[in-house]
């Protein structure tokens, strides 16, 4: 099927949804309500100008992860989300967008709305004094719409990279020492330039708490389309227009060395893909022991 092989280019878009640093504060008092209104909103967004006719006219989906951070460890909520270029009819059929540039709806009227309804709905849960709200309405906030993912192996690429991230790497800290953290960031308003910033234990320990989600809080969400039980009733159809994905077998590597020592030889004794362990994993553990 190389036309449908071919539409795999433009198949998804990276789309960020950022909140204003005027926020912070409610952010913080109210962490469970405020990143729910969050992806609440965010999708209330992309569902309605899919469903516009004007712009798509069909349910889209959406994967959306969380971000609190920024580069220097500040508290910056935003969502990371992985739209398709198009979605599913009333009729059941495949509608692809029908933007030809890189933004899959028109970016300023989906902030302005984003805006109004993420302010809306957040009141009407927790207080936001009058201060916050004229700051965070004088302000036009962004949505950012990156160019298409390039293939099916990009996707994977990103939501490797992005699913898994805390507010740090350990590779990120050069030095601990003197009471102080130095570690590297890049300096966006520089373009993007890497620098050290050096801060004291208890102020880097303050910002990277400023991350802990509440206990329980789920951080990578699906809508539409992209829900699993969505998706199986939609397989068949999502083959057809993106081409069936075949997962290639994983190669097993025997008797590789141990990254720890790196003297003594490790050996592949099971290999699953499931979730959680095996059925038999109580023979397994024998064998182990024996």
């Amino acid at each position: 099927m190389p036309a449908c092989r071919n539409a795999v280019t433009t198949a998804c878009r990276h789309v960020v949804f950022t909140l204003p640093e005027e926020l912070n504060e409610v952010a913080l008092q109210t962490p469970a309500i405020f990143y729910k209104t969050l992806f609440q909103t965010a999708w209330s967004v992309m569902n309605s100008f899919g469903r516009t006719s004007k712009f798509l006219g069909a349910q889209t989906g959406m994967i959306a992860v969380l971000h609190t951070w920024g580069q220097n460890l500040s508290l910056h909520p935003h969502l990371h989300c992985i739209v398709p270029s198009g979605g599913v009819s009333k009729s059941g059929k495949w509608k692809s967008t029908k933007s030809k540039g890189k933004y899959l709806f028109p970016v300023k009227s989906m902030s302005k709305v984003f805006r109004a309804r993420f302010v809306a709905q957040l009141s009407k849960q927790v207080h936001i004094s009058k201060k916050i709200r004229e700051d965070v309405f004088s302000k036009n906030w962004v949505i950012y719409a990156k160019q298409p993912f390039q293939g099916p192996r990009q996707v994977i690429g990103y939501l490797g990279r992005y699913t898994h991230k805390v507010a740090i790497s350990n590779h990120r800290i050069k030095e601990i020492a003197n009471g102080q953290v130095s570690f590297m960031m890049k300096d966006y308003r520089t373009g993007g330039k890497k620098k050290v910033m050096t801060l004291t234990q208890r102020e880097f320990i303050r910002r990277f708490s400023l991350h802990i989600l509440p206990k329980g809080f789920t951080r990578i969400r699906h809508y539409g389309i992209l829900l699993s039980s969505s998706k199986k009733r939609n397989k068949a159809l999502i083959d057809l227009v993106l081409g069936e994905v075949v997962v290639a077998q994983r190669t097993i590597h025997m008797n590789r060395l141990c990254p720890a020592c790196k003297k003594g030889k490790l050996e592949t004794v099971y290999f699953f893909d499931q979730r959680g362990p095996p059925a038999d994993w109580k023979k397994l553990i024998e064998y182990l022991l024996s």
